[in-house]
């Protein structure tokens, strides 16, 4: 008898709830706490006219505080779910359940996560699914947990088994130390019902801390279309950035068709006030129901990605979202949330 595959599901398809891991003064959130909760809530207030949101705490008073700001913001409490779980930081996309669709129903699949490499400390993080989950954020799904270190901003797929991916965050000692490529791939197959490996060698913004994730880089718009970033040529990551340029022409689709490819407009670059490069793109936007959250950073170029991602997308709505703040962290707006697929009912 044929066991039928896992299968990932694409961004775009419909969604039951979004999922935030909110602030706390006790993460490297601390000295612009109010201006990281500002952009949360706008987020928050978002979505939630297209789903619900489920909400990891850090604790009891943090989770009473949460409740405070989403009423004044008039967000209605029977569309929220609040549970707490403690965490490190706030980077829900990669601590977060990544949702296959079996034969029988849903999934949730608790990669391990280890602060993209031993970075930072991860401890709490680790634990964050596996509590919203006890807590009954998920509904009755269930979860598996999976000794197979991945994060989800590292990995893109159009939900008909196809993986975009660059090798330098996923393929790494300080993640999976032993598993060689033809192995990793091998799990993904198992787990995700992945078949079709798009790998990019190239491709990586100063400032990112994850090794280059994809979801900062080059994303599905639908199973034929990838929108990526580009540079300036006197941009420090030009040669990257182009490198990573010539290797997406030379992708296939599964049944050997070239992808549709649609650059994003440059950005300037951005430093924080010690002169740190900040790792802005415009690449690292959330689909969700009806419409597209994109992160803007108040450069010329954004009204320029407004349009150009509205065409990705026709017949939602392109909601922009101030992400300065978020980048001053090394992530953005994708970086903070994962969807979670309407076969997971809540």
């Amino acid at each position: 008898m044929t066991v039928a595959k896992p299968r990932l599901p694409a961004e775009w398809e419909p969604q039951s709830a979004v999922m935030l891991t909110w602030p706390h003064a006790d993460t490297d959130w601390a000295p612009l706490l109010t201006e990281a909760e500002a952009v949360y809530l706008e987020i928050a207030c978002h979505v939630i006219q297209y789903q619900k949101l489920i909400i990891a705490c850090h604790d009891r008073g943090h989770l009473n505080r949460i409740k405070v700001l989403l009423n004044e913001a008039n967000i209605a409490p029977d569309r929220l779910l609040l549970a707490i779980a403690p965490g490190n930081d706030t980077w829900a996309r990669d601590h977060g359940p990544l949702t296959v669709i079996t034969e029988q129903a849903p999934l949730l699949l608790d990669f391990r996560f280890n602060g993209w490499g031993g970075k930072y400390a991860a401890e709490l993080d680790d634990q964050i699914t596996r509590r919203l989950a006890s807590a009954g954020c998920f509904g009755d799904v269930p979860l598996q947990p999976v000794e197979l270190t991945l994060e989800g901003g590292a990995v893109e797929t159009d939900g008909q088994g196809t993986l975009l991916a660059t090798e330098g965050s996923v393929i790494t000692y300080s993640r999976n130390p032993g598993l060689a490529k033809q192995e990793i791939e091998k799990r993904l197959r198992e787990l995700l019902g992945i078949e079709h490996f798009l790998w990019l060698k190239h491709g990586h913004l100063r400032g990112d801390d994850t090794d280059g994730h994809i979801d900062t880089l080059a994303r599905f718009c639908d199973a034929e279309t990838i929108a990526y970033v580009t540079c300036l040529p006197e941009d420090e990551d030009f040669a990257q950035i182009e490198a990573m340029d010539r290797e997406l022409a030379a992708l296939r689709t599964a049944d050997g068709r070239p992808y549709r490819l649609v650059p994003l407009p440059p950005l300037q670059p951005q430093y924080n006030e010690d002169g740190r490069r900040l790792p802005a793109t415009y690449a690292n936007f959330l689909i969700i129901n009806g419409a597209v959250l994109l992160p803007i950073y108040n450069d010329p170029a954004d009204g320029e990605a407004i349009r150009i991602l509205g065409a990705c997308f026709p017949g939602r709505e392109i909601i922009p979202i101030d992400c300065r703040t978020l980048i001053r962290q090394n992530g953005s707006l994708h970086c903070i949330t994962m969807q979670i697929p309407a076969q997971v009912e809540i």
